[in-house]
């Protein structure tokens, strides 16, 4: 099992520089970064693009993997996405990986001037953006008329360095965004049942989330696609014991371990940020970060 970070991207260069550094220096396998504008209680506060930030960490490190965690068709257009992925790749000497989902209801979802899309009109973008954002990440050339996105001779030489091209890991739970992850992407990503957030237990989350991997498998049957070769991430800090896993190295093991058992090759933590939902003693979480992988096998 690996085990890698968020740094959310609330830092100042001069200070972000240092935290990117020591997440390599702790072992990390990759440090993702949210792809939005702002977001939830950080609104008001500093809130730095993705695609710079990890541009400006992919020239301080050496070793780390980089990746979005993730992006959505919210304001995103696959064809500017797809040259700005080809050069972050570049830059970064193939060490990027694109988590994507089909987006929420969030501060993204209106700040184009657009109305918030529905449930089902998301699912209907994600389903033309992630096939198409493929093919223009490992085609020269690529033109495309679809229901939301074109793309009119759209040049990507010489794409990606990682090929046929960078591997995505895909955040889904319904029916049709399992699909999608079982014919694009290179892992799966979830966060749990969101409905069990305020009032489930662990063990319901551990169930729901059994469920999911369940239909993730029967997702890839129908392409006859093996699930066991498909890396699945779990994005912690949104299921009912969401504090729990970083209060010791004990309990982070335990919890990691119990996912582990259901399939899980990754499991990702937020880096600590004092005062907020992501607060944690740093002191635990560089602990986690040095020894809980060797104590998981």
């Amino acid at each position: 099992m690996r085990l890698s970070t968020v740094i959310l991207p609330v830092h100042r260069w001069g200070e972000g520089q240092k935290i990117w550094q020591h997440a390599q220096d702790l072992g990390f396998h990759t440090a993702y970064t949210y792809d939005h504008l702002s977001w939830r209680t950080f609104r008001d506060g500093p809130w730095f693009g993705a695609v710079p930030t990890l541009t400006a960490a992919a020239m301080a490190t050496q070793s780390i993997r980089l990746g979005t965690l993730v992006t959505s068709p919210n304001f995103r257009h696959p064809v500017t996405l797809a040259k700005e992925l080809i050069t972050l790749d570049d830059i970064s000497g193939g060490r990027v990986t694109l988590g994507i989902g089909a987006g929420g209801t969030g501060f993204d979802a209106t700040a184009l001037g657009q109305d918030p899309w529905t449930p089902r009109e998301r699912a209907d973008r994600f389903a033309e953006f992630v096939p198409l954002l493929d093919r223009l990440l490992t085609q020269d050339a690529v033109s495309y008329e679809g229901d939301f996105y074109s793309a009119h001779e759209a040049r990507n030489i010489p794409g990606c360095v990682q090929r046929p091209r960078l591997p995505f890991a895909v955040a889904a739970t319904g029916p049709r965004g399992l699909r999608l992850a079982a014919r694009h992407g290179q892992a799966w990503v979830t966060t749990g049942d969101p409905k069990l957030y305020e009032n489930g237990t662990p063990e319901q989350s551990v169930q729901a989330i059994r469920g999911q991997v369940e239909k993730l498998s029967d997702a890839c049957a129908e392409i006859g696609r093996d699930v066991s070769a498909m890396d699945k991430i779990l994005l912690t800090g949104f299921t009912p014991d969401r504090a729990r896993p970083l209060e010791s190295l004990g309990a982070f093991v335990d919890f990691a371990g119990r996912h582990r058992e259901l399939g899980f090759t990754e499991i990702v933590i937020h880096w600590p940020i004092p005062e907020t939902d992501f607060a944690a003693d740093e002191k635990v979480f560089e602990q986690i970060a040095m020894e809980a992988v060797g104590q998981l096998g």
